[in-house]
């Protein structure tokens, strides 16, 4: 008695799962942005770009000068301006330190920069090493990225329309940024007339999400 087989079409895991799965996104929670400088990412890029800010010989004490400049400037923002600094460890969560800063930038109704937060955290980072070349003559550098930990501030900010908001800036070359948004408040003030009274009244929840 032969054997009878039936060739029947191949059941794929969308076929297991349609009906069975379905994803409901009623708001983003967060909206993270990376900032970076293209015309800063390789060795020979950082020379040019040290030589087109006028030193000489491009070494990493250049862009040590660079980088404690701008943490003067940092420093001086935010006592002319009377933000606090706070120190961020990494075991804390930052939103949760920054909070009060927050709530009481929001409650004066007008954007502003809330606090400035500095932290020691793992960049991808351009570091020098220096290249063997003749001690009669002036040294020479290459640069190249490794994984440093080194400074960065957080700007948290209250945005009267956007809520709360932090930009991160690494302190050191090539100086990547990252921006932070709170999603539902921004797709609420990107939706002017639906509130979150109104869209509370409607039985759509509006939290903050950090």
């Amino acid at each position: 008695m032969g054997s009878r087989f039936t060739r029947s079409v191949p059941v794929t895991i969308n076929d297991v799962l349609d009906g069975h799965v379905a994803l409901d996104l009623q708001c983003l929670d967060r909206l993270y942005l990376h900032g970076y400088l293209g015309q800063l990412q390789v060795g020979g890029q950082v020379i040019q770009f040290l030589q087109h800010r006028g030193y000489p010989v491009p070494s990493p004490a250049c862009l040590q000068q660079i980088g404690d400049a701008f943490r003067r400037r940092v420093a001086s923002f935010a006592e002319a301006n009377r933000i606090p600094v706070v120190s961020l460890k990494a075991a804390d969560r930052n939103i949760e330190v920054m909070q009060r800063y927050l709530d009481k930038a929001a409650a004066t109704g007008r954007s502003q920069v809330a606090a400035i937060g500095v932290a020691q955290e793992p960049q991808r980072v351009l570091i020098a090493r220096q290249r063997d070349t003749d001690p009669s003559k002036p040294p020479q550098f290459s640069f190249d990225k490794k994984d440093r930990r080194v400074t960065v501030y957080y700007f948290y900010l209250w945005d009267a329309s956007f809520g709360p908001a932090f930009i991160k800036i690494c302190t050191y070359c090539p100086w990547p940024a990252k921006i932070w948004v709170n999603g539902q408040y921004a797709e609420t003030a990107a939706m002017p007339r639906c509130p979150p009274k109104w869209l509370r009244r409607r039985g759509l929840s509006l939290r903050d999400a950090a």
